[in-house]
């Protein structure tokens, strides 16, 4: 499998680059607008054809690329289900995989964050790509989009800490320079999640975040649930 982990400054969002040399099919996980043509660009020098971009959750920070992607390339766009996003090809659950030459993502259903947040598991590269459910040393927050701390918890001790303990976890943010950690890592040592914090504890750190309005949600949320078309600004 061939793998490339991509990163936009603003929004500190990964974009993971994930090909099947057999194919030469190549897919996009959290892509984001600004970073679409570079983005694809990456994708052409590595010999490879844009099939899919996938989205782990409706965003509220950055507006995704998928429906430019889909424009520029033909491509075709993947979105959790539940998020009903009218133009997306394919709705993802844990009963509906997604194969990309000989790649397959197996989604994993972890609301908390939002309320239809899915993380994807991809066992060929002993992986799992996480979004905002369980960052390193964190997590997103859950205090919009039907978050619930409670059941962010459950879904990441039921689904996430429940995988190998060598499973590499990317994120969909980190905003120290952080590239990747590890289930058994962040089962021990995140001080939001790990470490045997109890599901009361964690809801009552969560509470106490005070956390600013996010600048783009306005914008992001609204695009994003229309696969990344901007809203007409009049």
């Amino acid at each position: 499998m061939i793998f490339r982990q991509l990163f936009e400054p603003e929004s500190s969002t990964y974009t993971y680059l994930l090909g099947c040399p057999e194919t030469g099919e190549a897919v996009l996980v959290d892509p984001v607008l600004e970073t679409a043509e570079r983005d694809l660009a990456e994708v052409a020098a590595m010999g490879l054809r844009l099939a899919w971009t996938v989205e782990t959750h409706i965003h509220a920070d950055h507006v995704t690329a998928a429906a430019r992607l889909k424009a520029l390339s033909g491509c075709r766009t993947a979105f959790p289900a539940g998020d009903n996003v009218p133009n997306a090809d394919a709705e993802l659950s844990e009963l509906a995989p997604l194969g990309v030459g000989g790649v397959t993502l197996r989604p994993l259903f972890t609301p908390g964050h939002t309320d239809n947040h899915h993380c994807y598991l991809v066992e060929q590269a002993g992986a799992v790509f996480s979004g905002d459910a369980l960052l390193i040393d964190g997590c997103g927050r859950t205090d919009f989009q039907g978050g619930c701390a409670k059941t962010l918890y459950r879904s990441v001790h039921d689904k996430l800490f429940g995988l190998p303990a060598e499973t590499l976890v990317y994120p969909a943010h980190d905003y120290r320079g952080r590239q990747a950690s590890s289930i058994g890592r962040e089962a021990a040592n995140n001080p939001r999640l790990g470490g045997g914090r109890t599901v009361d504890e964690f809801a009552a750190i969560m509470a106490a975040l005070a956390l600013p309005y996010p600048k783009k949600i306005d914008v992001a949320v609204p695009a994003n649930r229309l696969g990344g078309v901007l809203p007409d600004p009049a």
